[in-house]
């Protein structure tokens, strides 16, 4: 059977360089020996466009795709979905990292299961305001808008978004920004699987419930602000694993 990674919400940043030292480590010593690595959405802290490679971009985006791409290279598959930060990522930075773009939800066999998988965000339908920002950011319009505008300029309109968030974040209740039950239970039905695997709420778990008579498992992924870890599924079965 094959053996498939499962990661999200990296946050990567040039001022964590601790955490992508532990990616590349990663990528070295676990994602070598798989057959595939799922990446569920936030990679980064946030991505403000694939211009991001170049001489004037990021350094540490340039590392991230050279990285990915010796690991397709030596032909372990990488599939990336786009999470609440990163969703920018795009057509180059998949050409520079060898990865393929995932829909979100996605449906796919991994271990011989159907199998959802989503960033996790579209979960979390108690928070309204973030929906309907979701709703903006995805648009084409706003893209195009964003896009056209200088690189610095993106940068700064970013990292000023990033401490507004920040503030909306703390003042919000806990429950909130979870997912919420009945869009859990809506996302088995829609697409008929026993088994979803998502990130974004950073609460790394496993759940059991039923839905419709019938046993259900999420998995949900850990974030990288702490130790972090990953979601392993191979012929043993599914489980977390800490760093």
């Amino acid at each position: 059977m094959a053996r498939a990674l499962f990661i999200s919400d990296l946050h990567l940043a040039s001022e964590r360089p601790a955490t992508s030292e532990r990616l590349f480590r990663f990528l070295e010593e676990e994602a070598a020996r798989a057959d595939a690595l799922y990446v569920l959405g936030d990679l980064f802290e946030y991505w403000i466009g694939d211009d991001e490679l170049g001489a004037s971009g990021d350094p540490l985006a340039r590392r991230v795709a050279r990285r990915l791409r010796e690991l397709t290279d030596a032909g372990v598959e990488v599939r990336l979905m786009h999470g609440n930060r990163d969703f920018l990522l795009g057509r180059e930075f998949c050409a520079a990292s060898g990865a393929q773009l995932l829909d979100d939800p996605a449906l796919l066999r991994v271990g011989g299961e159907p199998t959802l998988l989503m960033h996790g965000d579209t979960l979390c339908t108690d928070d309204q305001d973030y929906q309907a920002w979701r709703r903006t950011a995805r648009s084409g319009s706003w893209q195009r808008e964003f896009l056209g505008q200088p690189l610095a300029v993106r940068r700064e309109t970013v990292l000023q978004m990033r401490e507004t968030s920040k503030a909306v974040i703390g003042a919000k209740p806990a429950q909130i920004m979870d997912v919420a039950p009945e869009a859990v239970r809506a996302a088995f039905r829609r697409h008929g699987v026993r088994r979803l695997i998502h990130g974004h709420t950073h609460r790394a778990a496993r759940h059991e419930l039923e839905v419709d008579g019938a046993r259900r498992e999420r998995w949900v992924l850990p974030d990288w602000y702490g130790p972090g870890g990953y979601l392993v599924v191979d012929e043993v079965g599914a489980r977390l694993v800490g760093f």
